[in-house]
């Protein structure tokens, strides 16, 4: 019989490397689904690749340092400035956020709080635990002041007394009347800067109302105290006061040692007139010389001492040194214009302004190669180094001989002086003397330049005796004045009665000699009486 359609071969052999066939799902919703979703991922993959590929070769972020001015700059500058607009629109605030408060605060509460917090004085703070003031706390209509009021001004030099005493409080009527009454015993400009001013104010006679002047007091002079009192009829009146005051000079001696000046400080000396002390030796004797370790030094300076215990030191009137039990130097001030003198009458000043102008020695009197001309030749002269307008001073008195432009000296003046002495000043920037002028020692003649022949500011000084130049640094000045016939007699009588000053005597305690009366007969004295007491004095 011939098989049939359905009959199947018993053995099929199948290859294993070969791919299997896709099987569809069961049914046919299920197939069209998985289909659709295998579709979708297959594109949006697709979509992903695409949009990365086009990223990566988009040009973003270009230089903007080249091609300038192209389409391709102008759409990176677009960006830039969009991505900064960006930035600064969602740039963050950093302002403080306040918190809410713990508790709801009334004024009370905050004011009792405000009591205890730490706070700077100028802002408002408070010390200790000080409460607030509870409803039972009334506050006074008129509150108590004090019965009087103590302050103290100071005199300034553009002050005056009637301003002074204005700014104190003091009304207008009492300020002048007050004013009026102290012009009555000094001129009121002869009132000091610095004097302090006392100034009592007494009560209030209405509310509102301004203080009455009870009490002026200030020192007019170092020997008067003068008061403005009110006394019971409600009068102002003046009260002078004068101080009794000793003027023995005070003298200090004592050994030299290793610094005059610790030795004399350690005595007692003011420091002034340790300065006038070594000024007036040095005019007239050389202090390496003049002065050893073991010699003793003297000197006598006018000295005040007031009753109330105020001192006051004034000039130095005596300077002498002894060695070896003998007087080697006796210098005493003599005259109106306070020249110091020797005993035997002679005023002498070694010295003086040698060098012309402050500054060091850059080339001194000699032969020397020249700077700008490159030979040798005579520097007649000395060169002090110094700056641009230093002023150049005179060395001593004498007369202007010329004053103008010199050659290679530039700007130029020329002193004559005494004993056939001259003097030659070159290189100046500009003079300030003329021909013919009479000059003193100190004198400004003109400041220092770099006219003429010169490398620099500098000041060549010359000097000539006899119309011969000689070196000035070999140079030393002396001017003396001589006493003679009776101002010599009164001198010398004078120096021998200041030498019986006992050393020290002027630093021991004044003794008054008239007694304050402590019953005093008038109303106004017993009221200046009873505010001496007040103060303690």
């Amino acid at each position: 019989m011939p098989e049939t359609q359905d009959a199947q071969p018993t053995d099929i052999q199948q290859d294993d490397s070969a791919p299997a066939q896709f099987r569809e799902p069961v049914g046919k919703a299920a197939g069209g689904a998985h289909a659709r979703l295998a579709s979708f991922a297959r594109s949006g993959t697709r979509i992903a690749r695409d949009g990365i590929a086009r990223l990566e070769q988009a040009d973003l972020a270009p230089d903007l340092a080249q091609n300038i001015g192209s389409a391709r700059w102008f759409r990176g500058a677009a960006t830039f400035l969009s991505l900064t607009a960006v930035a600064l629109a969602f740039w963050p605030d950093f302002s403080p956020l306040e918190a809410a408060p713990a508790l709801r605060l009334d004024d009370r509460t905050r004011e009792e709080f405000r009591s205890q917090t730490i706070m700077p004085l100028a802002l408002g703070g408070d010390t200790g635990a000080r409460m607030a003031a509870s409803a039972l706390v009334r506050p006074l209509r008129d509150a108590p002041e004090r019965p009087q009021l103590e302050s103290t001004a100071t005199f300034g030099r553009s002050d005056s007394l009637a301003g002074i005493l204005a700014r104190q409080g003091v009304g207008q009527s009492d300020a002048e009347r007050a004013a009026q009454l102290v012009a009555q015993a000094i001129s009121l400009e002869e009132i000091e800067p610095g004097t302090q001013i006392d100034v009592t104010l007494g009560r209030r006679t209405d509310p509102g109302r301004q203080r009455p002047l009870d009490e002026l007091r200030f020192r007019a002079r170092f020997d008067l105290s003068l008061a403005v009192a009110r006394g019971s009829d409600g009068n102002l009146s003046l009260i002078r006061e004068p101080i009794e005051v000793d003027e023995t000079p005070l003298r200090l001696r004592g050994t030299v040692g290793e610094s005059l000046y610790r030795s004399a400080r350690a005595a007692g000396a003011p420091a002034s007139a340790i300065q006038a002390y070594l000024k007036a030796l040095g005019d007239h004797e050389d202090l390496d010389k003049a002065l050893q370790a073991g010699d003793t030094f003297d000197m006598i300076v006018s000295y005040r001492r007031a009753a109330t215990g105020e001192r006051q030191a004034g000039r130095l009137l005596y300077a002498g040194i002894e060695r070896d039990g003998e007087a080697t130097t006796q210098l005493m001030r003599w005259g109106s214009d306070g020249q110091f003198y020797e005993a035997s009458g002679v005023g002498e000043q070694r010295s003086g302004l040698v060098a012309p102008v402050p500054g060091p020695i850059g080339s001194r009197y000699g032969m020397r190669r020249h700077p700008i001309l490159r030979y040798k030749r005579m520097h007649a002269g000395v060169d002090y180094r110094a700056r641009h307008g230093t002023p150049i001073v005179a060395p001593t008195d004498g007369r202007v001989t010329s004053a103008g432009r010199a050659g290679g000296c530039g700007n130029a003046v020329r002193l004559a002086h005494e004993g056939g002495l001259s003097t030659r000043f070159c290189h100046m920037s500009r003079m300030a003397v003329s021909r013919g002028q009479y000059v003193k020692r100190g004198q400004i003649i003109g400041y220092v330049g770099s006219t003429g022949l010169s490398t620099g500011p500098h000041l060549h000084y010359e000097m000539y005796r006899g119309g011969r130049h000689v070196d000035p640094l070999s140079v030393r000045y002396v001017t003396r004045a001589t006493l003679s016939g009776e101002q010599l007699r009164r001198f010398r009588s004078t120096l021998d009665a200041l030498k019986t000053v006992e050393a020290g005597a002027a630093l021991e305690d004044m003794h008054p000699s008239r007694p304050v009366s402590e019953n005093p007969v008038r109303e106004i004295d017993r009221v200046a009486l009873h505010a001496r007491h007040a103060r303690g004095s």
